[in-house]
């Protein structure tokens, strides 16, 4: 027993690592792990006395943890046992598959994560870009809604500068949980998106198996509180339209209420920009028809070093005003107890985004424009602007009508240096290689009274 053993230096630095690490998962980790969970839950109470809406318990939950409960639920359990029946293949393959599902979708929030660094990213990036301007009743809309209700912000989406607009904004409320299609799903985009609380969505998937791991997650997550935000027209708008909300993530929540339970209220925003950064590869793929959005990295890349230039020279000038409105709230109680179907929903808060849709000055212009047959000078533009003002469907939180000169000469410029009109002998004029651009922008607002603008050949070839 008292033996002297020999053994290689190489294999006894073996053993002693292995027993480190052995040691360090068994007791060290564990104990750091309550330590800094504890800290961070201490944090978040404090974070929730001033939050609108308090981070629920469900969103603080370990990932792990979320991910048994999910495949292990009685509905997602049954749809792997149907799955394995009709594709002919064992149990056990099927809930593998479940659970890459569930590993897919789940999030790893991080409250540190969201509120540390998203929180002022999303503040500087869109205060760089843009004068964000929003309508002044936003907080008493959130301040009014039962703090024991699930609010989801259903929103139309124009760029993909609406997650960051929209995350900035609802800060002094809550962390929003998004959902988010497969463009996030690049590594190390992933990561980061996933503890700020997104959930992926596969929009092509159209297998049982994975819309029904898909379905009672949102359902767990609405049933646990948590906020959420969803864009219902399954996309960008290719043609600068509010499309017809889609039935998916809206379905999943309907089927998982509780009338006695906790109620869930629909919070329509509104969103629209003076310029959308991606305006002319949305044109491009409406033209071709289809939704391949292919921005390369290099222009991508290029955009930025682009702006970083101009603003190193002094030159660097924001694009205009991206407005934000949220629209009357709607509660899915209220709703069920009418008797209202899922497509009664969906068009009652389609209705209601485009009664919030913020005025903004571009959009404004380019109906004006596109009604014009000659060049009209500022002075014009200024009092057509003013007289389609009223006319227009949405709000204006944007723009101030003592104001109105200073934002047309503002967008005026703006659309200039994009060449979407020119200055001519006369006033300005519309450039006919543009028109394309001046319609997408012109599609964002809905003027009532007064006839539709013109059609390009073009636009209305492709209509038929």
């Amino acid at each position: 027993m008292m033996q002297t053993v020999e053994l290689p230096l190489w294999f006894f630095v073996l053993i002693v690592v292995f027993a480190a690490v052995t040691f360090a998962s068994h007791f060290l980790f564990p104990s750091v792990r309550w330590f800094f969970r504890r800290r961070l839950e201490r944090a978040v109470s404090r974070l929730n006395e001033r939050l609108t809406l308090p981070i629920e318990p469900f969103k603080l939950a370990r990932r792990h943890d979320m991910i048994q409960r999910l495949i292990y639920d009685p509905e997602v359990t049954h749809a792997i046992v149907l799955h394995a029946k009709e594709n002919n293949v064992p149990e056990n393959v099927a809930f593998e598959k479940a659970r890459r599902y569930a590993r897919e979708i789940v999030p790893s929030f991080s409250a540190f994560a969201y509120f540390s660094f998203g929180i002022r990213a999303a503040r500087w990036l869109a205060t760089a870009l843009y004068e964000v301007r929003t309508n002044p009743g936003n907080e008493d809309v959130l301040s009014e809604i039962n703090p024991d209700a699930t609010v989801i912000f259903v929103m139309n989406h124009r760029s993909n500068m609406d997650y960051v607009l929209v995350t900035y904004l609802a800060a002094k409320a809550s962390a929003l949980s998004y959902a988010v299609g497969e463009w996030a799903r690049v590594w190390p985009l992933s990561r980061l998106i996933k503890s700020m609380g997104a959930y992926f969505i596969r929009r092509r998937s159209r297998g049982q198996l994975y819309r029904k791991v898909l379905a009672r997650y949102v359902q767990m997550a609405t049933q646990g509180g948590v906020t959420q935000a969803i864009f219902p027209e399954g996309g960008l708008s290719v043609n600068g339209k509010l499309m017809p909300l889609k039935m998916g993530l809206l379905s999943y929540v309907v089927e998982g209420f509780d009338a006695k339970g906790r109620d869930v209220v629909f919070v329509p925003v509104a969103i629209n920009y003076d310029r959308v950064l991606e305006d002319r590869v949305l044109i491009a793929a409406d033209q071709r028809g289809d939704r391949r959005f292919g921005a390369r990295i290099s222009v991508i890349t290029g955009f930025i070093l682009k702006n970083l230039w101009q603003r190193v020279r002094g030159k660097y000038a924001r694009f205009g005003v991206a407005g934000v409105s949220f629209g009357v709230p709607l509660s899915l109680k209220a709703q069920t107890e009418q008797g209202g179907s899922i497509e009664d929903l969906a068009t009652a808060l389609k209705d209601r985004i485009a009664d919030a849709m913020p005025v903004v000055c571009v959009p404004l212009l380019a109906q004006v424009f596109l009604r014009a047959d000659t060049a009209l000078s500022t002075e014009q533009l200024v009092s057509s602007t003013a007289e389609l003002m009223p006319r227009t469907k949405g709000t204006a939180p944007s723009i101030p009508q003592e104001a109105l000169p200073e934002f047309v000469r503002n967008a005026l410029l703006l659309m200039a240096a994009r060449g979407m009109i020119e200055d001519e002998i006369g006033g300005w004029r519309v450039n006919k290689d543009e028109r394309a651009l001046l319609e997408f922008y012109a599609n964002a607002l809905e003027v009532q009274g007064m006839p539709a603008p013109q059609v390009s050949d073009d636009a209305a070839r492709a209509k038929s």
